[in-house]
């Protein structure tokens, strides 16, 4: 395998799969779901429900608003070039998710007793709560695969792609576009389209383990299972991270159960997500969030008309590998099981770390380069 594999042929079809468009992938994906400024944040949940996303652009009419950092990204009339939208930011679950658990309270609680109000505000009151919430992008679709990895190598999850872009000479990401319509690109897209057409091309680099591809990330913040939901929610908000494992951590004193802590070593029992408020009835919320984080998942995924229907019925699944196990393991599971990191574990189930969709685009990137 190793032999054929460096022969100028193969190396040919590797480049032919990097010089591949971004409008390949984003021709077949639906209309872009968005969410107008004035929708109150429990309309922007009952949205991202409905259409199984957990990142939503926000629109408003233009010339009112300035965009995340700086951007001008507007939606215009195919005919007459009028614009009739700014989009201004986009608002994912973890920005939501921050305004639920943030310090202020309306009657003093810890942010549980007052979810109703929270919920009633207008979406364009938390733009930019978070830092992904100011990274609105645009990325032009005759963009190479290759550039495209580079961009989501350094972390951005998503791009609006304008499908009758006038600036036909940019390549990667831009902050103004004016377009008459738009599809949003994710990491899990290019993951998808690398899983689906370039298996063969790739076979030298995904049967590499994901050590040493470098695709782990040894760091790794959990938090203890008996944590409150209401508090994992506040440790994500001051991380900014979207998910963090869920570890036995009984030795820990009281006041650390509230709190990150350093996961590596510990045995994983299950993963609390931004997505799992997804699942969270915002009628029910106030009396799920005071619940530790293994309750709160399991009353998610027992409620199949909010819940995801692949998690419905695997309500403790663990998405996890090994230091040894090939990245196509690792790809195939993150498409499969539709998650966005999986953990590293030990014969014992201890945690050893994680390979984040990030982890999987830069060593594969890297791996491409190195070998072209």
């Amino acid at each position: 395998m190793a032999e054929m594999y460096n022969t100028e042929e193969t190396k040919g079809q590797i480049m032919r799969i990097g010089n591949r468009k971004v409008k390949e992938i984003v021709v077949k994906k639906r209309r872009l779901v968005e969410v107008p400024y004035t929708a109150t944040l429990a309309d922007t949940m009952n949205t991202l429900v409905a259409n199984r996303v957990v990142a939503v652009p926000v629109a408003a009419p233009p010339g009112h608003w300035i965009g995340a950092g700086g951007s001008m990204i507007m939606e215009a009339d195919k005919q007459t070039g009028a614009v009739r939208k700014h989009y201004i930011g986009m608002v994912t679950m973890l920005d939501i998710l921050a305004h639920i658990a943030g310090d202020e309270s309306v009657n003093g609680s810890d942010g549980v007793n007052d979810v109703d109000h929270k919920l009633s505000v207008p979406v364009s009151s938390i733009i930019g709560h978070c830092l992904e919430g100011l990274s609105l992008w645009t990325l032009n679709p005759n963009t190479n695969i290759l550039d495209c990895m580079e961009v989501f190598s350094k972390g951005i999850h998503r791009a609006m792609v304008p499908l009758d872009s006038h600036m036909e000479n940019i390549s990667g990401v831009e902050l103004v576009e004016s377009a008459s319509s738009y599809r949003m690109l994710t990491q899990m897209d290019v993951v998808k389209f690398l899983k689906t057409h370039a298996q063969e091309e790739l076979q030298g680099i995904i049967s590499r383990t994901v050590r040493s591809a470098r695709a782990v990330t040894d760091t790794v913040f959990a938090v203890s299972s008996q944590t409150r939901a209401i508090d994992a929610i506040k440790c994500l908000r001051t991380t900014a991270l979207q998910a963090v494992p869920l570890v036995e951590a009984f030795d820990l004193p009281n006041e650390a159960q509230h709190q990150l802590v350093d996961g590596y070593g510990r045995k994983l029992v299950g993963t609390f997500s931004a997505t799992d408020l997804r699942g969270c009835p915002v009628s029910l919320m106030q009396s799920w969030l005071p619940l530790n984080v293994m309750e709160f998942t399991s009353r998610v995924y027992e409620n199949p008309p909010y819940g995801a229907p692949d998690l419905v019925n695997s309500p403790r699944m663990l998405v996890t590998c090994y230091a040894g196990s090939p990245l196509s393991e690792v790809i195939d599971k993150v498409v499969t099981q539709h998650v966005h990191r999986v953990w590293v574990v030990d014969d014992s189930g201890l945690l050893r770390g994680l390979v984040s969709l990030t982890d999987v685009i830069r060593a594969v990137r890297t791996a491409l380069l190195s070998e072209s």
